[in-house]
């Protein structure tokens, strides 16, 4: 099947929001295979524990290798209200409790001239990369965060997946829950009794047996794309430690465009762009 070549996007530039479509497959809640159209596909494998460094190990390669970034370096979007910035991967945006370096133990160093220290607005996971909004007042940031409440903010992500979806396009309507266990820790598992999780997808390209996928969601549950491609494509991220397979280049997984929009204003919005790790494993920007 031929797959389209649509545009990545661009570096640092304020965008319109764009994103996956609502396609033509709808995937049930807590569903464990795909249904409508929009199937399991090829190239997809399940973990191995013989192949794969551990979570833990791969959590310390992580920590060991990051250093303290410049952030200010790295600001895509600014002005009196707002902040977004392009956060790296293995940067949490919470200080962890190892101390190692975080977004919240660096927010001194993105004052740019105020006197108050900008705060996040929503949270990426400590390996996803992208665009992260910071609001600059507490009266910006309760607005920010009744807008990610009420949907109104436009977020697209692209991830390469470890397989091809059988389908262009789709959504997947899968409710979400939490589980955890002494053992294991918590995870978020497909479960009918969860909160509603809604995410639309649509496969930029394929290379060989992996894909570059363009997810939109329009709810922000706790690791719903991660989870989302899982357990409802039947295809984990590259790279993903819990709910794929871990590798040495990390997660691929990226918060590439965020757009909120404000009355009497101009939106905030910003893109960023795509990592080396993601050139790395043939994705580059076109």
């Amino acid at each position: 099947m031929p797959r389209p070549h649509s545009a990545i996007g661009g570096r640092a530039a304020a965008t319109s929001t764009g994103g996956g479509a609502a396609g033509s497959g709808v995937i049930g809640a807590g569903a464990a295979t795909v249904t409508a159209g929009a199937g399991f596909a090829t190239g997809a494998q399940p973990a191995s524990a013989s192949s794969a460094p551990s979570p833990t190990s791969a959590a310390h390669a992580r920590r060991g290798a990051m250093n303290r970034p410049d952030l200010a370096d790295r600001v895509l979007f600014i002005d009196g209200e707002a902040l977004i910035l392009d956060k790296p991967a293995g940067l949490p945006v919470d200080e962890p409790r190892d101390r190692s370096p975080s977004v919240a133990a660096m927010l001194d160093d993105l004052t740019f001239g105020f006197k108050r220290a900008p705060l996040p607005v929503h949270r990426l996971d400590r390996d996803t990369s992208g665009c992260l909004l910071l609001s600059r007042n507490p009266k910006a940031h309760k607005r920010f965060q009744q807008a990610f409440e009420s949907g109104l903010v436009a977020k697209r992500y692209l991830a390469v997946l470890a397989g091809v979806p059988s389908e262009e396009t789709g959504t997947i309507d899968m409710a979400l829950g939490k589980v955890s266990t002494v053992e294991a820790g918590w995870r978020i598992v497909p479960d009918p009794r969860g909160k509603r999780a809604v995410t639309h997808w649509e496969v930029i390209r394929a290379e060989g047996d992996r894909s570059l996928v363009a997810f939109t969601p329009e709810t922000g549950r706790t690791h719903q794309i991660r989870v989302h491609a899982a357990s409802g494509l039947g295809i984990p991220i590259v790279g993903d430690p819990h709910y794929g397979r871990a590798e040495r280049c990390g997660m691929l997984l990226h918060a590439q465009r965020l757009s909120l929009p404000r009355e009497g204003k101009a939106p905030i919005e910003a893109e960023a762009t795509l990592p080396e790790r993601f050139a790395a494993a043939g994705f580059g920007e076109d």
